[in-house]
Formats: structure tokens, C-alpha cells, sequence
């Protein structure tokens, strides 16, 4: 949340893929879950990144809190499927299965 997602990646990743390699989970079903909880953090409060850079495109029309009310329809969203990804990790490896 405070940091951009690069960095969040170029700080963590390097300790947790080895981690999550030696417990034998699947490295792609990780990358799903690492991108989806970035996305959850670029839009929650206090800093929200994109609600920041949506609040300048649109200008004075919305104020900024309108813009995070409106968020909570995706985050509600982005919280089910990031509880289905992690109950049902074959959801986020159909398409990975399929092309092997």
C-alpha cells in the first residue's frame, strides 16, 4: 500500500519465491496471488495509488472520497475472487494446464 508495485515486487519476491518453491506450491498460482493482492493494495485507503491518479484525471468533477466510495464495489469484488484463488488454486491454472 505504500509502496508502487515494483518495488513491492523487487523487495519480496526474491525471499518468497524460494520459500514458496520449497514448499512445492505451484510458482504461477503464487504470481496470480502476488498481482492480485498488489491491485487490492493500489486501491485501499490511506494511499491508493490509482484512486489518486483517477482523482486527477476527472479533475474537480469528483471529489476525492466520492471516487473512494465508488471503489468498493471493485474491492468487494477483488476480495471474493482473491478468497476463491486461494481456496481453489486450480481456477487461476486452467488456462497454464490447457496450453502444456
Amino acid at each position: 500500500m505504500f509502496l508502487d508495485p515494483i518495488g513491492i515486487m523487487v523487495l519480496t519476491l526474491p525471499l518468497m519465491i524460494p520459500l514458496v518453491g520449497s514448499y512445492d506450491l505451484n510458482l504461477i498460482w503464487f504470481g496470480v496471488v502476488v498481482i492480485k493482492l498488489l491491485e487490492i493494495g493500489l486501491i485501499t485507503p490511506p494511499v491508493g495509488l490509482n484512486v489518486f491518479v483517477i482523482a486527477n484525471v476527472v479533475g474537480k468533477d469528483a471529489p476525492i472520497d466520492k471516487i473512494f466510495a465508488g471503489i468498493t464495489r471493485f474491492l468487494s469484488v477483488d476480495i471474493i475472487v482473491l478468497i476463491l484463488i486461494m481456496s481453489f488454486p486450480m481456477i487461476s491454472l486452467l488456462i497454464p494446464m490447457t496450453a502444456q
